[in-house]
């Protein structure tokens, strides 16, 4: 059974940090991308970051880049999502997906794994 196991979250304040962890089970997890969704209350659902396979290029939504960073550890079938300078717009329950593509236009369509997602809450 496929599966991506999401750890991490919960809450933070302005300015803080918070490091989201999502593990895959059940499938060849080099073989394929990685990223991040979030959607808050009322909103689509939107990226956020993403890694190609292996150690390859990576992508950054506008509202995340220089304050958030993506890695993968092949070995261990994880991905990381590091955010830092946490701002209360960030709040967003946040997935993790397993997709075929990562770069500029990253969206839901490739996704073919979806994590059940986890809250992220950051106060003011």
């Amino acid at each position: 059974e496929v599966q991506l196991v999401q750890s991490g979250g919960g809450m933070a304040q302005d300015g803080g940090s918070l490091t989201l962890s999502c593990t895959g089970v059940g499938f060849t997890f080099e073989d394929l991308s990685l990223g991040w969704f979030r959607q808050a209350p009322g909103k689509e659902r939107e990226a956020v970051s993403c890694i190609s396979q292996g150690v390859g290029p990576s992508y950054y939504s506008d509202s995340v880049k220089g304050r958030f960073h993506i890695a993968r550890h092949n070995a261990k079938n994880t991905v990381y999502l590091q955010m830092d300078s946490l701002k209360p717009e960030d709040t967003a329950v946040y997935y993790c997906a397993a997709s075929e593509f990562c770069g500029s236009g990253y969206d839901t369509t490739p996704v073919k794994y979806w994590g059940l997602g986890t809250q992220v809450t950051v106060s003011s």
